[in-house]
């Protein structure tokens, strides 16, 4: 955890991390989840996102840099994790991703647990 970037805030800790790669996991099989910093992009722009995951060892971490930004204007919350290659196997892909954001759906089965994981994404932030 050391040598992550400091511009990586807020940062997960590791129980934290469990339960956002859980949620992420459960949002992909429910086909609620974009995978790619371009594709969380296009999902805050449209106003989709319930929240957004980054990866924190992303090389370099600039590439992902404008997603808090614009996350903030949209009032979503965001939040980083350690690592690229468990965010990748979380959206079910064998391949890093260094980005994803789960999207809204009306009657969705994880309304609760995305709920309780925004509400503790926020006290980060705070």
């Amino acid at each position: 955890m050391a040598d992550t970037n400091p511009k990586a805030y807020p940062l997960a800790d590791s129980s934290l991390t469990v339960t956002i790669l859980d949620v992420v996991a459960s949002a992909c099989s429910y086909k609620q989840l974009k995978k790619g910093a371009n594709e969380a992009t296009k999902t805050l722009n449209r106003g989709i996102s319930e929240f957004v995951v980054m990866a924190a060892d992303a090389e370099p971490l600039e590439i992902l840099l404008h997603l808090p930004l614009l996350a903030e204007d949209k009032n979503v919350p965001y939040v980083f994790v350690p690592s690229k290659q468990a965010l990748g196997r979380a959206c079910g892909v064998s391949r890093p991703v260094i980005a994803a954001s789960v999207t809204t759906n009306e009657g969705s089965q994880l309304k609760t647990q995305i709920q309780g994981l925004k509400d503790s994404i926020e006290k980060l932030l705070i």
